[in-house]
């Protein structure tokens, strides 16, 4: 204290964000946003997959199905989801021992900032029990 009754503080006391760190912070998280922005699309499409493969798994399994019986099911539940990113064609239906495996396997590409992408890689699979 000085003699005049105020606090006196030191250059080296003061707090504060500048204008600078304050835009800086601002935009690194104003990247991450959009990143999330750009990014929430491509698990919604995935989600919707991943729901019409439960779904004939929920169907089918213990059922005796045949491999004609699960094709109609995606391709029908494709339409319904309304899913675009992958054609009901690109699920693969394999005969397993034990039944039949169903695998959708599919990379999603979406842009982010100028000629910066985002590829996304889903595997997803199901064993549908005869």
């Amino acid at each position: 204290m000085n003699g005049s009754g105020y606090l006196r503080l030191s250059p080296t006391c003061e707090r504060g964000m500048t204008t600078l760190g304050f835009l800086i912070l601002v935009s690194f998280i104003g990247l991450f946003v959009f990143a999330a922005i750009r990014l929430t699309p491509v698990y919604l499409n995935y989600v919707k997959v991943a729901g019409v493969l439960d779904g004939v798994y929920d169907e089918f399994d213990n059922q005796n199905p045949t491999r004609r019986a699960i094709r109609t099911s995606i391709n029908r539940r494709f339409e319904i989801e309304s899913v675009s990113v992958i054609s009901s064609r690109e699920i693969e239906v394999k005969a397993d021992s034990g039944g039949f495996l169903v695998v959708a396997q599919y990379d999603h590409t979406t842009p982010f900032i100028a000629n910066i992408n985002f590829t996304v890689q889903f595997d997803k699979e199901v064993l549908v029990r005869r």
